[in-house]
C-alpha cells in the first residue's frame, strides 16, 4: 500500500450512500452537508444545550441532516431531571446504536439513581456502563430485597484499588451481610497499598478487627504522610504489617527527601526485622532518588545495589550519573551491566559510542554512530552530526486506492465523525471515529487517516499511524497546517517555525481541544494565566481561557511565549523546550548544577523522565519539520549549541544538512520519535 516519492493526493468528491446520508433507524435521507447547514446546526446545537424546545425552530431544515439526533439528545440531556422514562425509551428505540443514545441512557440512569427510582433504573440498565452505574444497579437490586453474592456481584469491583462514591452503600450492605471477611478486606487493602490509594485503606480499616484496624491505618498514614509515619515507626511493634507500612513510608519519603529517608532507614533497620525483599525495595528507592539528586555517593550506591534490587531504572540512572561526571569508563561499565534488551535502546547505543570515542576507541565509536545514524530519531540525528553525514529520512506515501476510499466514505459512522469535526465538535468526532473503525485493518486505518488529514483533522493521522512502516508517512504525521498561521506567527515572534511546529506536535499532537489535568489548553497547551500574561505583554487581545481552543489565538500566544523563554536562555531552542515543559526556574536549577555539560549530556541528566523525553522529541520533530519546510535541516548540533552560546536564527545563508534514504534503511520506530505522538 506504499509508494516512495513525493506526496500524491487524489481529491475525491465525498461519496454518499445511495440516496444520501442514511440516518440510522429513521429511514430518512439527507442532502450533502454544506456551510449553510453546518452553520444552522451549530446554532441549533447551542440552543439545544440550553434545553427546552427553542432549538426545534432553528432546526426546521435539518431533519435530514446526519447529525440531527445529536440535537435531540443534547436537549434531552439538559432537561434530564424533568423527562420521563417513556421519552428516553422512545429516543433509544429510534437510534439504538448511536453514540448519543448511549450518552442519554447513561445520563438518565444517573438521574434515576439520584431519584432512587430503582424500578425504572433496572428497566433500562445495561451492563458495562462503568463502576458507578454497576454499583447503582446493585443498589437497585438491594432495594428490591435481593441479597448480594460476592463472587457474582462484587468480586470484579472488589479488585479495584478505588471505587466511586456510588459503591459505598453497596459495600456497606455487603459488610452488613457478612460478605467482607477479614481475608477479603486485607486482599483489597493490599491492592490499594500497591496502587498508593490511602483513602481506600482508611475507609476499610474500621471494618477490621481492632488490632488489624490499627495496622491498616498505619498503611494509610505511610502513603498519605510518610514523614509522620516514620517519626512514629520506632514505637511500632515488629510485626509483618508494621514492616509493610514502614517500607511504604521509606519508599515514599525517599522520593520526596532522600536524606531524611536515609536517616529513618538507619534507625528503623535496627528496630524492625525487614525481609530481604523489603530491604531491597528500600535500598533501591534510596539509591535511585539520591541519583536523581546527583549526590556525591550516588554512583557508588547504584553500583553496590544487590542484584535483586536492580531494575531498568537503577541501571539507567547508573549511566546518567556517570554521564554527569563524564566518567566514560563508568558509562561503559553501566551500559554493560544492562540486560541486552535495554542496551539496544538507541540512547544507550549512542552514549556507548560517545564513551568509546572519549576513551580513544574511535573506530568502534564510528561503527556504532553509523548504525544509529540510519534512524530518523533524536539519537540518530545526533549520531549523523558526529559523522557529518546526511540525515536518514525515508518518506513513504500512501498509494491511491479509490475502492477503499469509496468504501470508507460510505461508512455512516465515519461520515458522522467527519461532519462532527466540521462543526467543531472534535471530542464527539473522535468517539464516532473510534467506533466506526473498530477492528479495521492497518491499510483501512491509514486511508481513513489520510481522509481525515485532507479535511484538516490532523490528529487522526498522528494517533493512527504510530507503528511500523506507517511511521514513515511523514506528510501525514507531520502536517504543515498553513491555515492556522504558525509560520507567519513564529516569524513575527522571532523564533524558528520548525521549532514551533515541533513544540506544537509534541504538546497536543494537533488536537485543538487538548486539555491537560493542569488546565493547559489547545494546540500549544497554554495555561489560561500564561496566555493572559503573554497577551498583555505583547499587546494582544485576550478573550479568556476558552479562546485558547481557537488555533489562531493559541498559536499567536504560544509562539510569543516560546520567544520569551528562548530570550531567557540565549535563544537556545533546546533549553527553552525544557523550560516549556518543566518551567524556567527548574531549568535554572539544573544549569546551576550541571551547566558545563555538553548539550547531549545535559539532556541525558535532566532528572525528570518526562522532560528528558520531551526535549528529545521536540528536537527530533524540529529536524523533521525543518526538512518538510526546506527540504533539508539545520543540524541538530547547531540547533543544540553549547550552554551560554547565543543561538542565531537560521537564514538564507544557513547551511542545512541534506536528507537521504539509505539503501537498507532500518525501521524508524523509536522511543523518541516513533513510539509516541
Amino acid at each position: 500500500m506504499f509508494v516512495c516519492g513525493p506526496p500524491r493526493r487524489v481529491w475525491l468528491t465525498c461519496l454518499l450512500l445511495v440516496g444520501g446520508w442514511l440516518l440510522g433507524g429513521t429511514g430518512a435521507h439527507a442532502a450533502q452537508p454544506d456551510d449553510a447547514r453546518r452553520a444552522a446546526f451549530k446554532q441549533a446545537y447551542a440552543a439545544a444545550r440550553q434545553g427546552g424546545s427553542a432549538w426545534q425552530a432553528l432546526a426546521t431544515g435539518l431533519r435530514d441532516y446526519p447529525l440531527y439526533p445529536y440535537l435531540q439528545e443534547a436537549a434531552l440531556e439538559h432537561d434530564i431531571q424533568q423527562i420521563d422514562r417513556a421519552t428516553v425509551e422512545s429516543y433509544l428505540t429510534q437510534y439504538p446504536d448511536w453514540i448519543p443514545a448511549a450518552d442519554l441512557r447513561r445520563a438518565f440512569l444517573l438521574e434515576l439513581a439520584r431519584r432512587q427510582d430503582w424500578s425504572d433504573f433496572l428497566a433500562i440498565y445495561r451492563p458495562g456502563l462503568g463502576d458507578a452505574l454497576s454499583c447503582d444497579a446493585l443498589q437497585a437490586r438491594l432495594a428490591n430485597g435481593e441479597r448480594l453474592d460476592f463472587d457474582k456481584d462484587l468480586a470484579a469491583l472488589w479488585a479495584r484499588p478505588s471505587l466511586p462514591d456510588a459503591c459505598d452503600p453497596v459495600l456497606a450492605a455487603a459488610h452488613d451481610q457478612g460478605l467482607l471477611t477479614r481475608d477479603r478486606l486485607w486482599m483489597r487493602i493490599d491492592r490499594a497499598a500497591d496502587a498508593g490509594q490511602a483513602g481506600t485503606i482508611a475507609s476499610l480499616a474500621d471494618w477490621l478487627p481492632a488490632a488489624d484496624g490499627i495496622d491498616a491505618k498505619r498503611l494509610a498514614l505511610a502513603l498519605s504522610d510518610p514523614a509522620t509515619a516514620l517519626a512514629t515507626a520506632t514505637s511500632w511493634p515488629d510485626t509483618r504489617r508494621a514492616r509493610q507500612a514502614a517500607t511504604l513510608a521509606l519508599v515514599r519519603m525517599a522520593r520526596r527527601q532522600a536524606d531524611n529517608a536515609d536517616a529513618a532507614w538507619q534507625q528503623l533497620r535496627a528496630h524492625l526485622s525487614f525481609n530481604e525483599q523489603q530491604r531491597d525495595r528500600v535500598l533501591q528507592a534510596l539509591a535511585l532518588f539520591h541519583a536523581t539528586d546527583f549526590d556525591d555517593h550516588a554512583l557508588a550506591r547504584l553500583i553496590a545495589l544487590p542484584a535483586a534490587a536492580q531494575t531498568d531504572a537503577t541501571r539507567e540512572w547508573r549511566v546518567r550519573v556517570a554521564l554527569a561526571r563524564q566518567n566514560w569508563s563508568a558509562v561503559l561499565a553501566g551500559i554493560d551491566a544492562m540486560p541486552a534488551s535495554q542496551q539496544q535502546d538507541g540512547e544507550w547505543q549512542y552514549f556507548r559510542a560517545r564513551a568509546l570515542a572519549a576513551l580513544g576507541r574511535s573506530g568502534d565509536a564510528r561503527q556504532l554512530f553509523r548504525e544509529q545514524a540510519g534512524n530518523a530519531t533524536f539519537f540518530g540525528f545526533l549520531a549523523a552530526d558526529r559523522l557529518d553525514q546526511p540525515y536518514a529520512i525515508c518518506p513513504l506515501t500512501l498509494a491511491d486506492d479509490p475502492q477503499r476510499e469509496q468504501a470508507l466514505l460510505a461508512n455512516p459512522g465515519l461520515l458522522r465523525a467527519f461532519e462532527l469535526y466540521a462543526v467543531d465538535l472534535p471530542e464527539l468526532a473522535r468517539r464516532e471515529w473510534t467506533r466506526a473503525l473498530h477492528g479495521a485493518d492497518e491499510v483501512t486505518l491509514r486511508i481513513a487517516a489520510d481522509l481525515a488529514n485532507r479535511r484538516g483533522w490532523y490528529d487522526r493521522a498522528v494517533f493512527t499511524l504510530s507503528s511500523g512502516n506507517a511511521l514513515q508517512l511523514y506528510d501525514l504525521r507531520f502536517p504543515l497546517a498553513s491555515q492556522d498561521g504558525l509560520v507567519p506567527q513564529a516569524r513575527q515572534a522571532g523564533i524558528e517555525p520548525a521549532w514551533a511546529y515541533g513544540i506544537l506536535r509534541a504538546e497536543s499532537a494537533w488536537m485543538s481541544d487538548a486539555h491537560s489535568g493542569a488546565d493547559a489548553r489547545g494546540l500549544m497547551q497554554l495555561l489560561p494565566d500564561t496566555g493572559e500574561l503573554v497577551a498583555k505583554s505583547n499587546g494582544l487581545n485576550w478573550g479568556g481561557g476558552d479562546t485558547l481552543y481557537d488555533p489562531t489565538v493559541n498559536i499567536a500566544l504560544g509562539t510569543r511565549y516560546l520567544a520569551q523563554l528562548a530570550a531567557r536562555f540565549d535563544g537556545s531552542p533546546w533549553l527553552a523546550s525544557a523550560a516549556y515543559n518543566a518551567g524556567p526556574n527548574r531549568v535554572d536549577q539544573w544549569l546551576a548544577a550541571r551547566g558545563t555539560l555538553a548539550p547531549d549530556l545535559f539532556v541525558a541528566t535532566i532528572p525528570f523522565k518526562e522532560t528528558r523525553e520531551y526535549v528529545a522529541r521536540v528536537m527530533a520533530f524540529s529536524v523533521i519539520y525543518d526538512w518538510r519546510l526546506h527540504g533539508a535541516a539545520v543540524p541538530l548540533d547547531v540547533r543544540m549549541g553549547a550552554i551560554g552560546q547565543p543561538y542565531g536564527l537560521p537564514d538564507a545563508t544557513t547551511v542545512r544538512r541534506p536528507i537521504s534514504c539509505p539503501v537498507a534503511a532500518p525501521a524508524t520506530a523509536s522511543s523518541t520519535v516513533g513510539a509516541s505522538p
